[in-house]
């Protein structure tokens, strides 16, 4: 099964399908102006976006924030790789959606498009993936 019918919520870009993502990553943005940098959990797409000036232009793919933290969200690539492995296989149908708990964990969410179980197979979808929780810093 591929993953068509899933899509991963964005912290502002609104959704993207889960089969067009290429790779997940987490990395700190630098400090600036005094304020201290943020961790950001990024998919990357299999989309060429560009940017340049008068010398040259640099093509790479399009990638898209998944959450920030003030923690690094430990092994959050991971998980969410793991979480997309047991959707494709289960033909799942929804959205995933990433969330920083109140205690610094990262958690990955998914909500089915049917209500039920998010699949047409025979065991429900909570009973194969519970929710992936994981720490940072």
């Amino acid at each position: 099964m591929a993953l068509q019918s899933v899509w991963i919520r964005t912290l502002s870009d609104g959704l993207v399908r889960a089969d067009q993502v290429i790779g997940i990553s987490a990395h700190r943005t630098p400090s600036l102006s005094g304020k201290p940098g943020r961790w950001l959990l990024t998919a990357a797409l299999n989309a060429p976006a560009g940017s340049g000036d008068a010398n040259g232009w640099d093509m790479a793919n399009l990638h898209r924030t998944l959450l920030q933290s003030d923690l690094e969200p430990q092994r959050a690539p991971e998980s969410l790789a793991r979480l997309l492995a047991q959707l494709s296989a289960s033909g799942a149908a929804g959205i995933v959606t990433p969330r920083v708990l109140t205690a610094g964990d990262v958690r990955f969410d998914f909500e089915p498009f049917d209500g039920g179980n998010g699949h047409a197979g025979e065991m429900p979808f909570a009973d194969m993936a519970p929710r992936e929780t994981v720490g940072v810093g």
